[in-house]
């Protein structure tokens, strides 16, 4: 599932009337609730920067320097109040409601103190290049901050700020200003500098005192967080536009005219402080728009349903994210005011009543506003905007907004998808050369050099050169049958064929279940099913047979409770077409009500007979792996080893819970897994029942071993940014804490990896006078990894088209005894092991299957599935 699906899944239901359609579409509608009282149109709430996560934060800012009507609380980017500092002689943007600048979030050092030195050795060295600038500044780079007093006290801080500009001869040109902390490239003369300044209303002398509080080196957290806060300053001065988190050039935009799409493209940045010096990385974004507003999709919905319109607009908008091109900001659509219009008024900041049309005319002159009657669209302030003084609602008009991103039915359209990717899927040549453009740019504008000279800063004109590895491939190994696959590709399908599997799985009793149109498939299939499940070594026995007259969710479910007795091992049911709310009701019944390991196939995929027998080859694979069989496995060299996987899904059908999923495997070949859910409420991607699940883990694993692992390997994915914190002080503990539940003399050598998926690093391996993609098993484990933790990245999977995305590895913990080269290694031959794909993938194989179940779970079931499913993949 993609991580926009997450979001949407987690923004649902929050707020929005509509239950989540991933994968397979359905509808679920709850009663929209109509707000008292609004305020206009404000700030906004924003998805991610390349397409929508609904239901994110919903307050992450715009484009800077816009005016915000009716607002009154503003956006705050990750960093906070330094965003709202005056740099330079320029105005501050105007942020209402600022507190003082507080110091930027700092991740914890967990890099163990055993671990000297965290690079590997194995593997043969590849030159790499990647999107990383080194920030050049003096040996002794040094920022001086200040507290700056007004006596007696001023109140606004744009008055501070321009009394501040009064006394260039002394402050210099550079420098950023909050309203009360100063920050100077220079060192004033005097610890403490008093200035006297005007007051223009009333001719006031006010003394202003500057006194020196920190000599800041370039490594602290707040002189990182003020590099970024001026980078985004250069970035505004080359013209490009802060929507959300990102910065986009709209002057760049590509329209997708047959779809009426628009790409904008943009730069996802950041400096922060690696293994041995400050580095900007910059990748490539795209925000990807409608070119027609939301009420042209109205106009639309109502040509289609008009008996219908609310609910069709409801269902379609609610969640959704929109942008609001006259200010460049992004707002979610919590619901839709039908009795409201353009016409309905709202209170200004003076107390006056205004309609919003007219509001319009008097802010945004060449913005027309046409139809008088369309509803508006509402977007609630969370928590944090209402302690920021947002007291209502903010309403748009619908005439003024458009979608961003791209909703589930556009993105199951392949042509949609093929048209889009030809702008979005960028090889490693063009955005190697892109990031380079882009640094380019920057050097040679003037005041982009006038700016960073001030400040004794440089960007290298030239990306990063640098070395990684690459890991040797894997043996695979089935039952009577070893052999490694083509390094570049990292995939073996076609090793695979003939050969039997490790261990496998009679299908002697099972029910297939099939509406009446598709018999003539269900025959074809099973026969498929036959012929390639005998070279596996799995026997599959004449099935019994429940034709349906129709293929109503009921006549399903109640064929299930029906047929099934307690020797069925497998519930096979055909379906016409992929419906959510049918799916769903299969899973539940076959893994709560009456627990049975569950395939649902649609009809069109048995369809094609010219692909039949490889989709029974898959289907027969999968078959095995709920039964409890083994397909392949790679060596590995340790015994009595636990590996572990966590991952977390946002609940789509309970608001404010999450589901997480925990995987831990059961026999030394790591082949064999045990699976638990534990359930957490307040939207936490942290999973409170951990002890629950690890102390069940490890009974069933000295029930099935005859004793207990004596090394504990944990790789926990889903963790997002500023969650690292929480992991380590809430998560480890219950972990540790759980092996004292087992005995008291029971201290297993235990490691946790934090895996991340979603990074901006980039790396490209030297082709000549060209880039490719580095080849899968290539580790990265200097010069990009940060100096507090012990990380690196790998490379583990092989792609045809655009740029691979590496997976970082952050080791929290570690009393393994492995040294950096066996987790390395460990990490690599865990992406051979998931058996829905024959060949690497992106993650560890624990973390897949946790992210398998928790979404089974959190999409579908909405319950603790029955324990006696918990030693088979029945999530696959």
């Amino acid at each position: 599932m993609t991580g926009r699906a997450r979001g949407r899944a987690r923004g649902r239901a929050r707020g929005g009337t509509e239950q989540a359609e991933v994968r397979r579409p359905g509808e679920a509608d709850a009663a929209a609730v109509r707000p008292k009282s609004g305020n206009g149109n404000g700030n906004g709430d924003n998805g991610n920067g390349q397409a929508p996560a609904s239901g994110r934060a919903s307050h992450r800012g715009g484009a800077r320097g816009e005016p915000r009507p009716g607002g009154d609380a503003a956006a705050a980017p990750p960093t906070g109040e330094l965003a709202a500092m005056s740099l330079g002689t320029g105005p501050a943007p105007r942020q209402a409601g600022r507190r003082r600048m507080e110091l930027a979030y700092c991740e914890p050092k967990t890099r163990p103190a055993h671990i000297v030195d965290k690079r590997g050795a194995t593997g043969t060295p590849i030159p790499i290049v990647t999107n990383f600038f080194k920030l050049l500044k003096s040996p002794n780079w040094v920022l001086y901050q200040y507290h700056v007093d007004y006596n007696p006290p001023v109140d606004s801080r744009g008055i501070r700020s321009a009394m501040l500009k009064d006394h260039i001869d002394i402050l210099g040109k550079t420098r950023a200003f909050d309203g009360m902390v100063l920050f100077l490239f220079k060192k004033l003369e005097q610890p403490v500098t008093e200035v006297y300044s005007k007051r223009r209303s009333d001719d006031a002398d006010i003394r202003i005192t500057i006194k020196l509080t920190n000599e800041l080196p370039p490594t602290s957290p707040t002189c990182i967080q003020m590099l970024n806060v001026i980078f985004r300053r250069v970035l505004n001065m080359i013209e490009m536009k802060q929507i959300g988190r990102h910065y986009y050039k709209p002057s760049l935009g590509v329209q997708i005219h047959q779809h009426k799409l628009e790409v904008w493209p943009g730069f996802i940045t950041s400096i922060l402080q690696y293994e041995t010096q400050i580095m900007l990385c910059a990748d490539i974004s795209h925000k990807i728009l409608r070119t027609d507003t939301v009420l042209d999709m109205m106009y639309e919905m109502y040509r289609r349903c008009s008996n219908t319109f609310h609910d069709e607009c409801t269902k379609k908008l609610v969640g959704e994210i929109v942008l609001t091109r006259y200010n460049n900001k992004t707002y979610r659509i919590d619901d839709i005011d039908w009795e409201q219009n353009p016409l309905s008024t709202f209170k200004k900041f003076d107390g006056t009543d205004i309609s919003y049309k007219d509001y319009y005319k008097q802010t945004y002159p060449d913005l027309p506003i046409e139809d008088m009657q369309q509803p508006l669209l509402l977007n609630r302030p969370k928590a944090r905007d209402r302690r920021r003084g947002q007291e209502g609602p903010i309403y748009l008009l619908p005439e003024v907004c458009t979608m961003t991103g791209l909703s589930d039915e556009v993105r199951a359209d392949f042509h949609v998808m093929k048209d889009i990717a030809t702008h979005t899927r960028i090889g490693p040549d063009q955005r190697s050369a892109t990031v380079q453009g882009f640094i380019n740019e920057i050097n040679a504008n003037p005041q982009v050099k006038e700016e960073m000279a001030g400040w004794g800063l440089e960007f290298a004109k030239t990306l990063l050169d640098m070395t990684g590895r690459i890991l040797p491939p894997e043996n695979i190994f089935q039952k009577h049958k070893k052999f490694c696959y083509k390094p570049a590709e990292a995939e073996w399908s076609r090793d695979m064929r003939g050969a039997e599997l490790i261990s496998t799985i009679n299908l002697e009793t099972y029910i297939i279940i099939f509406p009446r149109r598709a018999c003539d498939q269900v025959h074809d299939f099973l026969e498929a099913l036959r012929r390639v499940c005998q070279p596996m070594g799995i026997c599959v026995a004449n099935p019994q047979m429940i034709e349906l007259p129709d293929d109503r969710t009921e006549s399903y479910t109640n064929a299930i409770k029906q047929t099934l007795n307690e020797r069925t091992q497998m519930v096979i049911c055909i379906l016409l077409s992929n419906r959510k709310d049918r799916y769903d009701a299969i899973k539940k019944t076959c893994c709560v009500d009456s627990p049975v390991p569950s395939q649902v196939i649609v009809s069109r995929t048995i369809s094609k007979k010219q692909m039949l027998m490889s989709v029974a080859t898959k289907i027969g694979i999968q078959l095995n792996c709920k039964l409890g069989g083994e397909v392949w496995a790679v060596e590995i060299p340790l015994k009595s080893m636990m590996v572990i996987g966590i991952d977390s899904y946002h609940d789509s059908a309970k608001k404010g819970r999450s589901v997480g999923g925990f995987i831990a495997s059961m026999n030394c070949s790591l082949t064999r897994y045990y699976s638990r859910c534990t359930f957490q409420h307040d939207m936490q991607e942290l999973v409170d029942g951990l002890k629950v699940c690890m102390i069940a883990s490890l009974k069933k694993y000295h029930s099935v071993n005859g004793s207990l692992p004596d090394r504990i390997v944990v790789f926990r994915d889903g963790v997002g940014d500023g969650q690292l914190p929480a992991v380590v002080e809430h998560e480890i503990p219950q972990l540790l804490d759980s092996y004292k539940s087992i005995g008291a003399d029971y201290n297993p050598k235990t490691a946790v990896v934090v895996v991340k998926k979603r990074i901006n690093s980039r790396f490209f391996a030297k082709a000549g006078q060209s880039y490719q993609n580095p080849p899968p098993g290539t580790i990265i484990d200097s010069e990009v990894t940060r100096p507090e933790w012990y990380d690196f990245f790998l490379v583990s999977q092989s792609v045809r088209q655009g740029t691979v995305t590496p997976t970082h590895y952050n080791v929290v913990w570690d009393t393994s005894g492995l040294k950096p080269d066996h987790m390395q290694r460990l990490a690599y031959k865990l992406t051979h092991l998931y058996y829905n794909w024959p060949g690497t993938i992106r993650v560890p194989a624990p973390c897949q299957y946790a992210h398998k179940l928790a979404f089974l779970v959190g999409q579908s079931v909405h319950r603790d599935p029955h324990i006696s499913l918990s030693d088979k993949l029945y999530f696959l």
